[in-house]
């Protein structure tokens, strides 16, 4: 017969041991991971939302576009005038371009774009939404690469259909 240690431990309680550890290092890591992608996100994800964040301030000063008379898809027409509300960099930087100041030229374009496509219907029972379009588009044209936007509103200043 053969003798076996009592003070040795068998086979399978060796792997057990082994593997306890294995798992319980596997389990730090995954905490420590965790712990830190919970701090990175607390400490630099939020700071990063808040410079993002930036409030526009009117500098008091409008630019009144000239009325235009636009044909409409449907038959008829309208005369439009906006005016453009300017904000503080705006009015500072100009148009992005060098230039003195905010250039009507490209909301003239766009409000000649988004009315003429438009049926008689839509201009006189969609008047609200045809504003929130065209007044998205004129920012984004007068916002520059930098994220810096010269125009914050715009507001109708003449609107007759016919």
């Amino acid at each position: 017969m053969s003798k076996k240690d009592k003070t040795a431990p068998a086979e399978g309680e060796e792997t057990e041991a082994k593997g306890g550890k294995k798992k319980l290092f596997l389990m730090l890591a995954v905490v420590l991971l965790a712990g830190a992608g919970a701090a990175y996100f607390f400490l630099f994800a939020s700071s990063g939302e808040a410079e993002a964040e930036v409030e526009l301030v009117s500098s008091g000063t409008y630019l009144p576009l000239e009325p235009v008379a636009v044909n409409l898809a449907g038959g008829g027409y309208l005369k439009i005038g906006v005016a453009l509300e300017i904000t503080e960099e705006g009015a500072a930087a100009g148009d992005g371009h060098g230039g003195g100041g905010v250039d009507g030229t490209k909301a003239a374009d766009l409000i000649i774009s988004t009315f003429s496509q438009a049926q008689p219907a839509d201009v006189t029972g969609a008047r609200d939404a045809l504003k929130e379009s065209l007044e998205a588009k004129i920012i984004e044209a007068y916002t520059d690469h930098d994220g810096v936007k010269a125009v914050m509103g715009i507001y109708y200043t003449e609107y007759v259909t016919q």
